[in-house]
């Protein structure tokens, strides 16, 4: 690292989990993020304030006046562009060290498993169950972890799906692709802005700690949030070993 950048990124190198080794990784580090909105937005932010070499970032949407309560990267300037392209400019604007790659298109199954086996860690910031599920058997082929993240109303939850851990499961082991659950979209049932920045944030986090090997992912967990009191309920996810997306894993013997 040269002067600038040992000043850019110190505080991160006073801190003795991470340092300058952690940091080069960040630097060498490819991170895949599918959704641009509220939840991608400070994602991403952090990711390049943080000084994550690329960052790929996939949305077909443009902006619109609504998001403008709770998705941070857009001004009232970039109302009506593509969301990956104006995210992208604010974020080339705080660190033009990282290389972003904006995407405007609907990625489909074979494209997210081309986009995830070419990311060292995938996060999920989209909001249907039927992406959600392409990305995990995407990130499950391609043996990548799978940071997920949802916000509406005022509840969030998080996890990491890491199927490179013998144990870990998989978004399916959670959430079956078959189960009758409803599915909710901020459009329709609002949501509260400062939770997609809190959830967001802490996709970046665990996206970072996987980077890094520091930490304790929350692989096997889940994280529930209910906002509007501020309390946070951790649930055991355990691994389905009958799940047909991951019950047999690359890598591993029948």
């Amino acid at each position: 690292m040269d002067d600038r950048q040992l000043l850019r990124y110190s505080r991160h190198l006073l801190l003795d989990e991470l340092g300058p080794d952690a940091q080069a990784r960040f630097a060498s580090a490819h991170a895949l993020i599918v959704g641009a909105g509220g939840l991608g937005n400070p994602a991403a932010q952090f990711l390049a304030s943080a000084g994550v070499g690329t960052i790929t970032l996939v949305d077909a949407d443009e902006v619109d006046l609504t998001n403008l309560q709770r998705q941070i990267l857009f001004a009232m300037a970039d109302v009506g562009a593509p969301k990956v392209d104006a995210a992208a400019r604010r974020m080339g604007a705080v660190n033009p060290e990282v290389r972003i790659v904006p995407l405007r298109e609907r990625v489909g199954e074979p494209r997210l498993r081309e986009l995830a086996a070419a990311a060292d860690v995938v996060l999920d910031c989209t909001d249907n169950f039927a992406t959600r599920h392409a990305i995990n058997r995407a990130c499950v082929q391609a043996r990548r972890p799978l940071v997920s993240g949802a916000a509406i109303r005022f509840d969030g939850q998080l996890a990491v799906f890491d199927t490179r851990e013998p144990s870990a499961p998989c978004y399916h082991c959670l959430f079956g692709e078959g189960d009758d659950l409803e599915e909710t979209r901020c459009a329709t049932m609002g949501v509260f802005a400062p939770l997609v920045g809190i959830v967001g944030a802490v996709q970046a986090a665990e996206a970072l700690k996987l980077v890094a090997g520091v930490g304790r992912s929350l692989a096997g967990r889940l994280l529930l949030l209910d906002a509007l009191a501020m309390e946070w309920r951790e649930l055991r996810v355990p691994r389905d070993p009958a799940c047909p997306v991951c019950a047999q894993r690359p890598g591993e013997g029948p």
